[in-house]
Protein backbone atom coordinates (compact mmCIF):
# COMPACT_ATOMS: atom_id res chain seq x y z
CA UNK A 1 0.00 0.00 0.00
CA UNK A 2 1.16 3.41 -0.99
CA UNK A 3 0.40 6.62 0.94
CA UNK A 4 0.61 10.19 -0.52
CA UNK A 5 2.88 11.48 2.52
CA UNK A 6 6.87 11.89 3.03
CA UNK A 7 6.89 8.38 4.66
CA UNK A 8 8.56 5.16 4.36
CA UNK A 9 6.05 2.43 5.50
CA UNK A 10 6.62 -0.86 5.61
CA UNK A 11 3.16 -3.37 7.17
CA UNK A 12 3.98 -7.00 8.91
CA UNK A 13 1.79 -9.41 10.26
CA UNK A 14 -1.85 -9.85 9.22
CA UNK A 15 -4.25 -8.00 7.36
CA UNK A 16 -5.49 -5.23 9.30
CA UNK A 17 -9.03 -5.96 7.66
CA UNK A 18 -8.87 -9.38 9.78
CA UNK A 19 -10.19 -7.88 12.99
CA UNK A 20 -6.50 -8.18 14.77
CA UNK A 21 -5.38 -4.82 16.02
CA UNK A 22 -2.76 -2.16 14.55
CA UNK A 23 0.34 -1.56 15.88
CA UNK A 24 1.90 1.79 14.46
CA UNK A 25 5.67 2.05 15.45
CA UNK A 26 7.59 5.69 15.34
CA UNK A 27 11.43 5.78 16.28
CA UNK A 28 13.73 8.21 17.73
CA UNK A 29 15.85 10.77 16.51
CA UNK A 30 18.14 9.41 14.36
CA UNK A 31 16.82 6.28 14.16
CA UNK A 32 14.59 4.39 11.91
CA UNK A 33 12.17 1.12 12.17
CA UNK A 34 15.83 -0.50 12.34
CA UNK A 35 15.84 0.05 16.17
CA UNK A 36 12.69 -1.87 16.22
CA UNK A 37 14.04 -5.19 14.97
CA UNK A 38 13.88 -7.11 17.73
CA UNK A 39 10.10 -6.58 18.88
CA UNK A 40 9.17 -6.39 15.38
CA UNK A 41 9.05 -10.52 14.20
CA UNK A 42 7.03 -11.13 17.74
CA UNK A 43 4.80 -8.49 17.47
CA UNK A 44 3.81 -9.48 13.57
CA UNK A 45 2.90 -12.70 15.10
CA UNK A 46 -0.27 -11.30 16.69
CA UNK A 47 -1.24 -7.90 14.83
CA UNK A 48 -1.01 -5.59 11.72
CA UNK A 49 2.35 -3.85 12.59
CA UNK A 50 2.81 -1.15 10.36
CA UNK A 51 6.61 0.52 10.94
CA UNK A 52 7.14 4.12 9.95
CA UNK A 53 10.22 5.94 8.95
CA UNK A 54 9.23 9.35 9.68
CA UNK A 55 10.25 12.01 7.49
CA UNK A 56 13.71 12.94 7.32
CA UNK A 57 15.00 9.52 8.68
CA UNK A 58 15.53 6.17 7.67
CA UNK A 59 14.16 5.59 3.63
CA UNK A 60 11.39 8.22 4.15
CA UNK A 61 11.30 11.36 1.43
CA UNK A 62 14.09 14.72 2.83
CA UNK A 63 12.42 17.57 1.53
CA UNK A 64 13.53 20.91 2.30
CA UNK A 65 10.88 22.31 3.51
CA UNK A 66 12.10 23.22 7.02
CA UNK A 67 8.81 21.34 8.34
CA UNK A 68 10.48 18.90 11.02
CA UNK A 69 8.90 19.40 14.59
CA UNK A 70 7.16 17.09 16.66
CA UNK A 71 3.86 18.49 15.46
CA UNK A 72 4.61 17.96 11.82
CA UNK A 73 5.27 14.74 12.13
CA UNK A 74 2.29 13.90 14.11
CA UNK A 75 -0.01 15.07 11.55
CA UNK A 76 2.00 12.56 9.06
CA UNK A 77 1.21 10.04 11.02
CA UNK A 78 -2.29 10.84 11.89
CA UNK A 79 -3.43 11.09 8.20
CA UNK A 80 -1.26 7.91 7.70
CA UNK A 81 -3.80 6.36 10.36
CA UNK A 82 -6.59 8.00 8.31
CA UNK A 83 -5.65 7.28 4.88
CA UNK A 84 -4.79 3.30 5.63
CA UNK A 85 -8.23 3.49 7.45
CA UNK A 86 -6.90 1.80 10.80
CA UNK A 87 -9.00 0.80 13.56
CA UNK A 88 -7.64 -0.41 16.97
CA UNK A 89 -4.47 1.41 16.75
CA UNK A 90 -1.82 1.15 19.48
CA UNK A 91 1.11 3.87 18.86
CA UNK A 92 4.60 2.74 19.76
CA UNK A 93 6.87 5.51 20.47
CA UNK A 94 10.44 5.97 21.63
CA UNK A 95 12.05 9.27 22.46
CA UNK A 96 11.22 11.54 19.78
CA UNK A 97 8.57 9.08 18.22
CA UNK A 98 7.02 9.11 21.57
CA UNK A 99 6.12 12.85 21.80
CA UNK A 100 5.28 12.02 18.20
CA UNK A 101 2.87 9.50 19.55
CA UNK A 102 1.32 11.55 22.04
CA UNK A 103 0.56 14.47 19.59
CA UNK A 104 -1.05 12.09 17.14
CA UNK A 105 -2.72 10.88 20.00
CA UNK A 106 -4.10 14.07 20.70
CA UNK A 107 -5.14 14.47 17.13
CA UNK A 108 -7.24 11.23 17.07
CA UNK A 109 -8.60 12.15 20.60
CA UNK A 110 -10.00 14.97 18.57
CA UNK A 111 -11.42 13.79 15.61
CA UNK A 112 -11.35 9.99 15.77
CA UNK A 113 -11.47 8.74 19.49
CA UNK A 114 -12.49 5.47 18.32
CA UNK A 115 -9.37 4.53 16.67
CA UNK A 116 -7.18 4.72 19.55
CA UNK A 117 -7.10 2.14 21.99
CA UNK A 118 -3.50 1.77 23.78
CA UNK A 119 -0.51 3.84 23.66
CA UNK A 120 3.39 2.50 24.53
CA UNK A 121 5.88 5.14 25.26
CA UNK A 122 9.42 4.08 25.27
CA UNK A 123 11.48 6.71 26.79
CA UNK A 124 9.54 9.12 25.51
CA UNK A 125 9.81 12.77 24.99
CA UNK A 126 6.93 14.77 26.61
CA UNK A 127 8.32 17.48 28.65
CA UNK A 128 10.70 20.52 29.06
CA UNK A 129 13.91 18.91 30.09
CA UNK A 130 17.46 19.75 29.36
CA UNK A 131 18.35 18.30 25.34
CA UNK A 132 21.17 15.96 25.22
CA UNK A 133 24.43 17.25 24.02
CA UNK A 134 24.16 15.57 20.37
CA UNK A 135 20.78 17.45 19.88
CA UNK A 136 22.29 20.80 21.17
CA UNK A 137 25.43 20.36 18.78
CA UNK A 138 22.92 19.49 15.70
CA UNK A 139 21.45 22.96 15.53
CA UNK A 140 24.84 24.36 14.60
CA UNK A 141 24.15 24.01 11.05
CA UNK A 142 27.65 24.51 9.90
CA UNK A 143 29.40 22.01 12.55
CA UNK A 144 27.01 19.32 12.40
CA UNK A 145 27.26 18.87 8.76
CA UNK A 146 30.94 19.77 8.46
CA UNK A 147 31.62 16.87 11.63
CA UNK A 148 29.64 14.17 9.95
CA UNK A 149 31.24 14.98 6.82
CA UNK A 150 35.15 14.81 8.16
CA UNK A 151 34.56 12.56 11.22
CA UNK A 152 32.28 10.23 9.56
CA UNK A 153 28.47 8.97 10.22
CA UNK A 154 30.15 6.09 11.15
CA UNK A 155 32.19 7.41 14.21
CA UNK A 156 29.71 9.67 15.07
CA UNK A 157 26.73 7.34 15.44
CA UNK A 158 29.55 4.81 17.47
CA UNK A 159 29.97 7.68 20.10
CA UNK A 160 26.21 8.63 20.36
CA UNK A 161 25.18 5.26 20.64
CA UNK A 162 27.83 4.41 23.29
CA UNK A 163 26.99 7.56 25.19
CA UNK A 164 23.62 6.41 25.77
CA UNK A 165 23.38 2.88 26.51
CA UNK A 166 23.91 1.75 29.94
CA UNK A 167 26.56 -0.77 28.65
CA UNK A 168 28.52 0.70 25.59
CA UNK A 169 30.59 -2.57 25.36
CA UNK A 170 27.23 -4.01 23.80
CA UNK A 171 27.36 -1.30 20.63
CA UNK A 172 28.27 -3.32 18.03
CA UNK A 173 29.17 -2.84 14.15
CA UNK A 174 25.87 -4.09 12.90
CA UNK A 175 23.82 -1.43 14.89
CA UNK A 176 26.15 1.59 14.10
CA UNK A 177 25.93 0.71 10.64
CA UNK A 178 21.99 0.03 10.89
CA UNK A 179 21.96 3.82 11.71
CA UNK A 180 25.06 5.46 9.99
CA UNK A 181 23.70 4.09 6.61
CA UNK A 182 20.48 6.43 6.06
CA UNK A 183 22.43 9.39 7.77
CA UNK A 184 25.27 9.35 5.23
CA UNK A 185 23.41 11.91 2.61
CA UNK A 186 23.96 15.61 2.48
CA UNK A 187 20.00 15.47 2.51
CA UNK A 188 19.74 13.65 5.50
CA UNK A 189 22.16 15.55 7.49
CA UNK A 190 20.06 19.00 6.48
CA UNK A 191 16.82 16.90 8.00
CA UNK A 192 18.77 16.11 11.24
CA UNK A 193 19.26 19.49 11.65
CA UNK A 194 16.46 20.70 11.04
CA UNK A 195 14.62 18.26 13.38
CA UNK A 196 16.97 19.48 15.93
CA UNK A 197 16.07 22.89 15.20
CA UNK A 198 12.59 22.05 15.60
CA UNK A 199 12.46 19.69 18.76
CA UNK A 200 10.45 21.36 20.56
CA UNK A 201 7.00 22.18 19.72
CA UNK A 202 5.93 25.82 20.16
CA UNK A 203 2.57 25.13 21.98
CA UNK A 204 4.75 22.02 24.37
CA UNK A 205 2.88 23.14 27.52
CA UNK A 206 -0.65 23.82 25.94
CA UNK A 207 0.32 19.94 24.82
CA UNK A 208 1.26 18.48 27.95
CA UNK A 209 -1.51 20.06 29.80
CA UNK A 210 -3.92 17.28 27.53
CA UNK A 211 -2.35 14.51 28.74
CA UNK A 212 -4.87 14.04 31.15
CA UNK A 213 -7.33 13.73 28.55
CA UNK A 214 -5.87 10.24 26.88
CA UNK A 215 -7.44 7.85 28.61
CA UNK A 216 -6.48 4.71 27.12
CA UNK A 217 -4.10 1.79 28.51
CA UNK A 218 -0.70 2.72 28.25
CA UNK A 219 2.61 1.29 28.60
CA UNK A 220 5.36 3.68 30.07
CA UNK A 221 8.61 1.77 29.61
CA UNK A 222 12.27 3.10 30.96
CA UNK A 223 15.99 3.13 31.59
CA UNK A 224 16.54 3.57 35.10
CA UNK A 225 19.43 5.07 33.90
CA UNK A 226 18.59 6.68 30.94
CA UNK A 227 20.71 9.76 30.28
CA UNK A 228 18.76 11.08 27.23
CA UNK A 229 15.03 11.47 28.70
CA UNK A 230 16.04 11.15 32.48
CA UNK A 231 13.39 8.80 34.51
CA UNK A 232 11.57 11.78 36.21
CA UNK A 233 9.72 12.28 33.17
CA UNK A 234 8.55 8.72 32.77
CA UNK A 235 7.20 9.04 36.59
CA UNK A 236 5.14 12.66 35.67
CA UNK A 237 3.86 11.01 32.22
CA UNK A 238 2.74 7.70 34.28
CA UNK A 239 1.54 10.05 37.00
CA UNK A 240 -0.65 12.53 34.36
CA UNK A 241 -2.14 9.89 31.84
CA UNK A 242 -5.24 8.63 33.34
CA UNK A 243 -4.39 4.81 32.72
CA UNK A 244 -0.87 4.39 33.04
CA UNK A 245 1.36 1.23 34.32
CA UNK A 246 5.16 2.30 34.51
CA UNK A 247 7.55 0.05 34.01
CA UNK A 248 11.26 0.32 35.12
CA UNK A 249 14.17 -1.73 33.71
CA UNK A 250 17.61 -2.15 35.39
CA UNK A 251 20.83 -1.72 34.03
CA UNK A 252 19.53 -0.08 30.93
CA UNK A 253 19.61 3.40 29.34
CA UNK A 254 17.95 5.34 26.69
CA UNK A 255 17.25 1.97 24.56
CA UNK A 256 15.60 -0.21 26.30
CA UNK A 257 14.40 -2.18 23.07
CA UNK A 258 17.73 -2.66 22.09
CA UNK A 259 19.58 -3.42 25.30
CA UNK A 260 17.17 -5.87 26.52
CA UNK A 261 15.58 -7.03 23.92
CA UNK A 262 14.07 -9.78 25.75
CA UNK A 263 13.31 -8.26 29.13
CA UNK A 264 12.00 -5.30 27.89
CA UNK A 265 9.44 -7.79 25.44
CA UNK A 266 8.41 -9.80 28.19
CA UNK A 267 6.84 -6.26 29.57
CA UNK A 268 5.34 -5.34 26.65
CA UNK A 269 3.92 -9.12 26.06
CA UNK A 270 2.42 -8.67 29.49
CA UNK A 271 1.15 -5.36 28.66
CA UNK A 272 -0.73 -6.23 25.35
CA UNK A 273 -1.95 -9.19 26.55
CA UNK A 274 -3.67 -7.61 30.20
CA UNK A 275 -5.07 -4.66 27.65
CA UNK A 276 -6.58 -7.30 24.82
Amino acid sequence: MTFDLPLHVETLGPNPDSGVDSLVLLHGYGGSSFSWRYWTPLLAKRAHVVLVDMKGFGLAPKPDDGQYGPEHQAELIYRLILQADLQRVTLIGHSLGGGVALGTALRLLDSEPGRLKRLILVASAAYKQRMPLFVTLAKYRRLATTALRILGTQFVIRHVLKSIVFDSSKVSDDQVTGYARPLSSPDAYRAIIDTALAIVPPDLDKLTGRFKELDVPTLVLWGRQDRVVPLWVGERLADKLPDANLQVLENCGHMPAEELPEESWKVLQTFLERSS
